[in-house]
């Protein structure tokens, strides 16, 4: 494998000397491309499954990055959030004050009593100048901080959904490698299939040379077992040994027979002639 990328380095190395010194670029192009498709093809599909994994895994980082900036928006959200909270109950506490400074003023009194201190008329008026320069203040910074958490809130959530998009589309990944390491290997099993067909000629002369060394067994079984048996032997087969018995019975005593009378009758000679003796 080493050795064809270093012969595909070479040959695009030198395919691009050719494109910048010669005219046949476009030919120089068209095999560069090709090249590099034919280097593509080379490559084993379970090595670019490998490489589609390691890739996945290097989304692990931007992932990471992205989780690590939704936890700083957090918690300047929060931040912001709280300062917009005391902001809005200093407004609220200042308004409160400035309508009783108000109400006081336009009862027309000369001296104001608070806190057991006593105040002129233009004292007061002038605190509530202040008070109020100061409310309209805190009122445009409560407005900026509203705006300002609008906007973080705004990022979180984009975050948030960058972050679940990346995830998903992780798991999808994952999913699909899973699949196509499934075809894969259903891919090898069909193709290990396919070269044990292609070699099904030498199984079937293996088939038929065991056939024939049965068959010749077979036949020396049968020539041995014919010339092994010897005439006159008995034979032990499945016929009723009773029947046999019977037969040889049979036989003796029709043989006997004769045998016997001839005897009787030489001895019935034999006494005849001692008689006349």
């Amino acid at each position: 494998m080493l050795k064809k990328v270093l012969v595909v380095i070479g040959v695009v190395s030198l395919l691009s000397g050719v494109t910048t010194i010669t005219p046949l670029g476009s030919y120089a192009r068209c095999g560069f491309n090709w090249l590099t498709q034919s280097a593509g093809d080379a490559v084993p599909l379970e090595w670019e499954l490998k490489r589609a994994r390691q890739m996945i895994g290097d989304l692990q980082p931007e992932i990471a990055k992205n989780a690590k900036q939704i936890a700083r928006e957090k918690i300047e959200l929060a931040r912001l959030q709280r300062q917009a909270e005391q902001c809005r109950e200093t407004i609220d506490q200042a308004q409160d004050e400035i309508e009783r400074l108000s109400s006081d003023l336009k009862a027309g009194d000369t001296h104001y009593t608070y806190a057991g201190r006593t105040y002129t008329a233009a004292q007061v008026r002038d605190d509530l100048s202040g008070r109020f320069d100061r409310f309209k203040t805190r009122r445009e910074t409560y407005d900026r901080l509203q705006e300002m958490v609008a906007a973080r809130e705004a990022s979180v959530r984009s975050a948030g959904d960058k972050l679940e998009a990346m995830l998903a589309a992780k798991n999808q990944l994952e999913v699909e490698i899973e699949n196509l390491q499934a075809r894969v290997g259903s891919l090898r099993v069909a193709q290990t299939a396919s070269e044990l067909n292609l070699d099904d000629s030498h199984l079937s002369r293996t088939r038929d040379l065991l056939d024939d060394i049965a068959a010749r067994i077979d036949v020396e079984e049968e020539v041995a077992a014919t010339v092994s048996i010897t005439p006159g032997a008995i034979r032990l087969d499945e016929s009723s040994r009773a029947d046999l018995l019977d037969e040889i019975s049979s036989y003796l005593d029709n043989r006997e027979q004769p045998v016997t009378e001839g005897l009787a009758a030489i001895r019935l000679d034999d006494t005849a002639t001692s008689v006349d003796r």
